[in-house]
């Protein structure tokens, strides 16, 4: 039955994989580069710390770093606000291609800075999480190199060196029961010098940003009356201790060293975005691709030779009462249509999960095209709120007709159902994880302006354009159903043991999530790590491949329940079909059992909430996929026999 969808994919998907690796010097739109000159200020903020460990952000401020003289804060878009980000100037002074081979920071000449107990004893508790700290110049987030080697075999072991980069760099390290605190930093700035005429001074453009955090001990430190300082040897110096039980003396430094480069402005997010395992997607492609040509090559034997052969039994004149016999699907005929229980509430979930359709589609086709890639902080989840919002109306026409459809009549309780029901568990959730989170005096908690705006486009926004499209599609005509429903329900007979519910669900879920879990990986990695997500090409072509195998798996489930004579296929259709999300929640546990190292209350509190809203979400999604293709599925094959 896709068979003819599914072979103009591949080329499209060869297509848009190509155009992703051609993407790697495209930029965004509206975004210009900033050209300095020989020894303008390149100015280095603060965003925030984090850990995978606790899943809680803070301010750059929240520890006790040096501060200038006026602390100033740049104003967050929601996205920014909504992952933690917090930006703030630094005191850190750095010149455009202008070398600094050590300052000291907050220094007055024979005083140096002295961390309270409190004070001391916080620094080695975040130590302790291993927190990062992330810092930017010229929007490009820092990170610390690592050198890897790995051994091949080719005419004996040669060690190859690996570079990898780490994002942020590590507040610090224990070692052997004491904690030592990186507080020098060297930072190696790369420029583009850019291409002008004899007689102009030259362009620089920043095009990596990296650090070499050191710990050095305060009596190794030699400073001279201008802030000046002298490195010791690397041999011959010992770290700087943290002792959480006293006050603790130190200085924090810094270097700054320039190199040319010769990768340009547009091109210089590749460094970050580098990943070594872009085979793995290719292979989960491939992968999920084999996997629905094997689903719609079973959707072509079993359900395409099987009805024509049903309803060409069924059309015949003669021998009515043996082909009546022969299979079930048209028993139920005067059934199948019946409206089922609590048509409101159905069609209210439904409504939401086309708004989260429309939303998803969208998010990761602008996405695709390079609009929303981690150099625009924020921007993702910014469009993701606002898209939301304004697909309501969508979300509101498609509930509002098809609960007309099912012989509903109160549309305005249906409206607000529908601008109500997911939008408000969602929001109950975040709110309830939100005071957790105002309570550990995180960045990560949403301020309260904040969520009043959220609550603002909620209701000025998403709940008028909900009722707007739920007027217009309770108006229009409901869905032309080919067969009239009796008035007797019909005995349903009992049904075997694989027919139960969950395991519908467990059979339903499992190949729509084979096609995906793999890029499921990299999206944890990317929220619970602090990693960057970007190979949005790859997440499109597993978007569409996961709505053509939600569908085909639902109009397999469908079929075998109407061939069963059960024809309360509404619900369960909806429930079967977002199986998936069953596995989703499986993948969720394991990961955190076995990738993340969350051990406190709060951290596992709010890993398994998101998770939840996740879960949700997700089921939603999937479930309106299958359940749409299901019901033009049915309508398509009751059409096409005569009813008497």
């Amino acid at each position: 039955m896709n068979c003819p969808k599914l072979g103009w994919l591949l080329p499209q998907a060869l297509g848009l994989l190509s155009l992703v690796c051609g993407t790697s010097s495209f930029y965004v739109p509206g975004v210009a580069p900033i050209n300095f000159h020989q020894n303008d200020p390149v100015e280095i903020k603060a965003v925030k710390l984090t850990s995978s460990r606790t899943q809680l952000p803070y301010e750059y401020y929240s520890l006790p770093f040096c501060q200038p003289k006026k602390i100033t804060y740049k104003a967050e878009n929601l996205g920014e606000v909504l992952r933690g980000d917090r930006i703030v100037n630094t005191p850190f002074q750095v010149l455009m291609n202008s070398e600094k081979k050590c300052e000291v920071l907050c220094y007055q000449p024979r005083k140096p800075v002295v961390l309270t107990v409190e004070q001391s004893k916080l620094v080695a508790e975040r130590i302790n999480e291993d927190y990062y700290v992330h810092l930017i110049a010229d929007n490009l987030p820092v990170a610390t190199r690592l050198e890897l080697y790995s051994n091949r075999d080719d005419e004996g072991k040669k060690k190859e060196k690996e570079v990898q980069f780490e994002h942020g760099y590590r507040l610090g390290f224990a070692d052997a029961s004491k904690i030592y605190l990186h507080n020098h930093l060297s930072f190696i700035l790369y420029y583009h010098r850019e291409d002008v005429e004899e007689d102009q001074e030259h362009n620089y453009r920043v095009v990596r940003f990296e650090v070499i955090p050191q710990s050095i001990r305060l009596e190794d430190l030699k400073v001279d009356e201008k802030n000046s300082c002298t490195l010791p040897d690397a041999a011959g110096s010992a770290p700087q201790e943290i002792d959480p039980t006293k006050e603790n003396q130190l200085l924090f430094t810094y270097s700054v060293h320039w190199e040319e480069s010769d990768i340009k402005w547009a091109s210089r997010w590749d460094t970050y975005l580098t990943m070594s395992d872009v085979q793995i997607h290719w292979f989960s492609i491939i992968n999920s691709v084999v996997v629905v040509f094997f689903l719609s090559g079973i959707l072509s034997m079993i359900i395409i030779r099987t009805l024509r052969k049903d309803i060409a039994n069924y059309n015949k004149e003669d021998d009515i009462e043996d082909t009546m016999e022969e299979s079930g699907w048209k028993l139920v005929h005067g059934d199948v249509f019946r409206p089922p229980q609590y048509p409101m509430i159905l069609s209210s979930l439904l409504g939401s999960g086309i708004q989260l359709f429309c939303m998803i589609l969208i998010v990761i086709f602008v996405a695709m095209l390079g609009m929303l890639s981690p150099s625009s902080r924020g921007a993702l989840m910014t469009t993701a709120c606002f898209l939301f919002m304004f697909m309501g109306v969508f979300g509101g026409f498609s509930a509002g007709r098809l609960y007309r459809t099912l012989k509903g009549h109160r549309w305005k309780k249906g409206a607000f159902c529908t601008a109500m029901l997911y939008p408000g568990v969602v929001f109950g959730i975040c709110f309830v994880l939100n005071c957790f989170i105002w309570g550990k005096h995180s960045s990560g908690a949403v301020p309260f302006p904040t969520m009043v705006a959220l609550l603002c486009m909620w209701f000025g926004i998403s709940l008028p354009l909900v009722y707007l499209g739920y007027y217009f599609g309770f108006r229009k005509q409901p869905y032309d159903n080919p067969v009239r429903t009796n008035q007797i329900p019909r005995q349903i007979p009992e049904q075997r043991w694989y027919m139960n519910r969950f395991v519908g669900i467990l059979m339903a879920g499992i190949l729509p999530f084979g096609a995906m879990f793999i890029e499921l990986f990299f999206i944890f990695s990317a929220i619970w790590e602090n990693q960057f997500y970007y190979l949005f090409g790859f997440l499109f072509l597993v978007f569409i491949i996961l709505v053509v195998s939600c569908s085909q798996i639902s109009i397999v489930m469908v079929y075998f329940q109407l061939c069963a004579e059960d024809y309360r296929w509404w619900w369960r259709n909806f429930l079967v079909s977002g199986g998936s999300a069953f596995y989703v929640l499986i993948y969720a546990i394991f990961y955190f059992v076995n990738k993340l190292d969350i051990v406190e209350f709060i951290p596992s509190l709010l890993y398994f909430g998101y998770t939840a809203l996740m879960v949700l979400s997700f089921w939603l999604l999937t479930g309106t996929i299958g359940f749409y293709a299901a019901y033009m599925f049915v309508r398509k094959i009751y059409a096409a026999v005569k009813i008497d």
